[in-house]
């Protein structure tokens, strides 16, 4: 099958055609040029408003309602899949949080995140020249030193979970001197997690002070704050947690460590899209979004990001503003990819073994 090079098709549909428009630069860049995304911004947060909070309220069946449309009613095919799955690459922090983790382990997905695609595909795609890689690696503090080791020079960043992942329930002190140790360690994101019991008891005060701490931590690392939406019980709560995480600081906000029995759905990334947009047009910060746990196919890749094209636009196309939380979305990326070059769908064992 002849395959024309996505950074060939320059000319995108505009967003209310049979295709949504291929989000800018996901095949788009000119021979030469890498995917290269913006410089990461920062969010410096905001004193506490604690009327703007209890105010918060959310209408669950409009949520509901409005997130069951997301997947019927936008379709990409074709190239203009392959550009829109190009760039769900772009913005995985690809990730191993087992307990099985080794060395080698991680060493192997520090490899897959700088070469993400088999060779062959990256040829017929016609996409060499954009240099793709994932937005990140993510893994325990025990081997952020090893994937910042295996990472170096590649561009990569190396994000450790933090504060006693995933439950967050270890003594405070202990939980900020891990950030420290992982920020030692060459990890320049962190992926903390909140004490859930601030949010289902409505004490605010105290997760403002925890999460403004944790970015105290930090330092020059970015701070990406794990609701655990799954645990929060209402989506009035997801909204809450998310306004005050991001008042005090966080960089991102991120809906659940993976380990919950229910992590990101398209309810929860509605909520927590509308607050993002919210406390933009209040503060002028913007602030980036990471689901993560349950996303495993490539479908569900592009519902997110048309998601995130509809509720905050393009700008939240991109790795400093958007990540996937996930362990096995690559695989199934790659296999549409290879049909789209082949018109075959490959078995997962024939895709380097993320």
């Amino acid at each position: 099958m002849s395959v024309t090079p996505l950074h060939a098709a320059r000319s995108a549909r505009p967003l209310g055609s049979a295709s949504p428009a291929v989000p800018e630069s996901a095949g788009s860049a000119s021979a030469g040029e890498r995917l290269v995304d913006e410089p990461p911004v920062r969010n410096p947060g905001t004193a506490l408003d604690l009327g703007l909070v209890r105010s918060t309220r959310v209408n669950r069946s409009a949520v509901e309602r409005r997130a069951a449309s997301l997947p019927g009613r936008r379709t990409v095919k074709k190239e203009w899949q392959a550009a829109w799955l190009l760039r769900a690459i772009s913005c995985m922090d690809l990730t191993t949080l087992s307990g099985d983790d080794t060395d080698g382990n991680v060493r192997r997905l520090c490899a897959k995140a700088v070469s993400p695609l088999r060779h062959d595909l990256v040829e017929a795609l016609g996409v060499a020249d954009l240099r793709l890689t994932v937005g990140a690696v993510c893994v325990y503090h025990r081997y952020a030193a090893t994937a910042v080791e295996s990472l170096r020079g590649s561009g990569v960043p190396v994000a450790a979970v933090s504060t006693g992942f995933p439950a967050g329930l270890s003594p405070f002190a202990q939980r900020v001197a891990e950030i420290h140790a992982s920020v030692a360690a060459g990890a320049s994101e962190i992926d903390v997690v909140i004490t859930r019991a601030h949010v289902l008891t409505g004490n605010w005060s105290a997760l403002y002070d925890e999460v403004r701490a944790f970015r105290d931590a930090c330092g020059d690392a970015h701070l990406k704050t794990i609701l655990g939406v799954g645990e929060l019980a209402t989506l009035t709560n997801v909204a809450r947690a998310s306004l005050v995480a991001m008042m005090a600081g966080s960089d991102f906000i991120k809906t659940s460590t993976g380990k919950e029995p229910t992590n990101a759905t398209l309810p929860v990334g509605l909520v927590m899209t509308r607050m993002i947009r919210d406390y933009e047009m209040h503060t002028g910060h913007e602030v980036g979004f990471k689901p993560a746990g349950g996303i495993r196919t490539a479908k569900q890749a592009l519902d997110w990001l048309i998601l995130m094209k509809e509720e905050l636009g393009d700008r939240w196309l991109r790795p400093h503003l958007f990540r996937f939380g996930a362990s096995g979305l690559l695989t199934d990326v790659e296999r549409q990819l290879e049909h789209f070059v082949t018109g075959r769908y490959a078995a997962a064992h024939r895709m380097p073994m993320v």
